[in-house]
């Protein structure tokens, strides 16, 4: 997946000072930061209302939209792919790669021992988002 990324991150890049009325690439960088992070938002916000309403295909056709968004703002921010790897790479030798680092360093365990084994992916795949009542 992240050589994806780096070629959407490449050619982004590329597409950047094309002519707006041609390229939306080129028309979100020339509508500046706070459009791309709007657009990032209304993205997030679809991804989010299709996994409630079970709806898989539109799940994934949403989240591609939304990494196209956010490797846009990542180019206009000058974040690089890499970046974000590495800080990936720094997280799960902290916590293990599905944890989420605290808010607040203070929150973090003192010393975390990186395990022999690392702990088990399991697929979410079928499963269904939906509240259970």
């Amino acid at each position: 997946m992240s050589d994806s990324l780096e070629r959407l991150y490449q050619a982004v890049i590329a597409a950047k000072d094309l002519d707006p009325a041609t390229s939306r690439t080129a028309k979100l960088f020339q509508r500046g930061p706070s459009r791309m992070a709007k657009k990032l938002a209304e993205e997030a916000i679809e991804v989010v209302i299709d996994a409630v309403n079970g709806k898989a295909d539109a799940v994934v056709r949403e989240s591609a939209d939304l990494l196209y968004n956010l490797t846009v703002l990542w180019a206009a921010a000058g974040v690089r792919p890499e970046d974000v790897w590495r800080e990936m790479q720094r997280r799960e030798h902290l916590l293990g790669i599905a944890e989420k680092m605290p808010k607040s360093a203070a929150k973090l365990p003192k010393a975390v021992p990186v395990p022999a084994a690392r702990r088990r992916i399991v697929a979410l795949e079928g499963r269904s988002f939906r509240k259970r009542h």
